[in-house]
């Protein structure tokens, strides 16, 4: 409702197309203007990180499921790539990249989907235990399982494949791949709110009982949002292990686990986009706190700036931007 009023007003419209040509446009060129550091580190990481907030701004903003599990979804597909494919330790099975890629986001939908069947039970600040609890499980059956998973040592030596000549790991070819990554998620997710199924999710939200009653059947609803967000995380998983060539448990512990809620809720969980906006602050944040303050206070840092937009805009930078463009354009008429 309050994007369908901000649009009303004389001008937004407008304003709000020249925003996203301009940041396509940015986005597009923002390769060969970047160092190959700003391009990897911050740029890749960035969307990497989105694509996993995203699966839980879907479920959160839009179906109000608040999932501590998405990053242990997405090591998930990024073990399996690493067990089913190819890797330093010579402890994978060797399957050709794209048989072993398509199994392991199989295998990490499952995954996610189990943990909504058992989620979706509960409600609230439950459904929030039961899935940290899932994510802690994960971690330490991982951490302590050796002849799969290679205990605290993980997996090192991943990477994407080469194809056409072109090795998709160099800057520009692997900025340019994340960054399809996560166009395509983010307009599933923008396709998905719109329709018949995102509505449906939304009005369970709202008053689930009031969508029983009218005979929606409220538990597959949910099911399902877990499955989409579990793909999405998958997705996100592969891009990582790629991204830092390895996985570990380390890369799945609960640091890492609660930064993705942090990202999703700084860029505003009722915004698709917001995933990436938050998790562009956060990797800058992450990469030049040294700068700021010392790197063993970073999660100072950041808890401070979690503090301030929570408190002075619940629903994220993206909500504080456009309460700021609405006064702006109200009091320009």
């Amino acid at each position: 409702m309050r994007t369908s009023s901000l649009q009303t007003l004389p001008g937004t419209s407008q304003i709000t197309v020249l925003w996203y040509v301009i940041i396509i446009g940015f986005l597009l060129v923002y390769p060969w203007i970047a160092s190959p550091f700003w391009a990897v580190q911050i740029g890749v990481q960035s969307l990497t990180l989105g694509i996993i907030a995203l699966s839980l701004t879907f479920l959160a903003g839009y179906g109000g499921m608040v999932s501590l599990a998405q990053l242990s979804v997405a090591g998930c597909a990024g073990y399996m790539v690493a067990i089913l494919g190819v890797n330093s330790f010579n402890m994978g099975l060797g399957w050709h990249w794209l048989a072993a890629v398509i199994l392991a986001i199989l295998i990490a939908t499952l995954f996610g989907t189990l943990i909504g069947v058992i989620s979706v039970q509960t409600m609230g600040i439950y459904t929030i235990m039961i899935t940290l609890a899932i994510a802690v499980g994960f971690y330490y059956f991982v951490r302590q399982n050796y002849s799969i998973f290679n205990g605290w040592n993980g997996f090192a030596g991943l990477k994407p494949p080469v194809i056409g000549g072109i090795n998709w790991r160099d800057p520009v070819p692997f900025y340019y791949l994340s960054l399809a990554v996560a166009a395509v998620t983010y307009f599933v997710v923008v396709y998905l709110r719109r329709s018949n199924f995102g509505l449906s999710l939304h009005g369970i939200r709202d008053n689930d009982r009031r969508m029983r009653t009218l005979g929606f059947n409220v538990r597959a609803h949910r099911i399902l949002a877990y499955t989409v967000a579990a793909f999405i995380a998958a997705l996100g998983g592969i891009l990582m292990i790629w991204l830092n060539g390895r996985i570990s448990p380390a890369s799945i512990s609960i640091g890492p686990t609660i930064d993705i809620l942090v990202i999703a809720v700084i860029g505003g969980l009722g915004h698709p986009v917001g995933a990436f906006i938050g998790a562009t602050l956060f990797t800058l944040l992450e990469n030049f706190a040294i700068d700021l303050i010392d790197r063993e206070r970073f999660n100072l840092l950041i808890g401070a700036v979690f503090l301030a937009i929570v408190l002075f805009s619940p629903d994220g930078i993206l909500g504080l931007w456009e309460k700021l463009r609405r006064r702006t354009v109200s009091a320009s008429r």
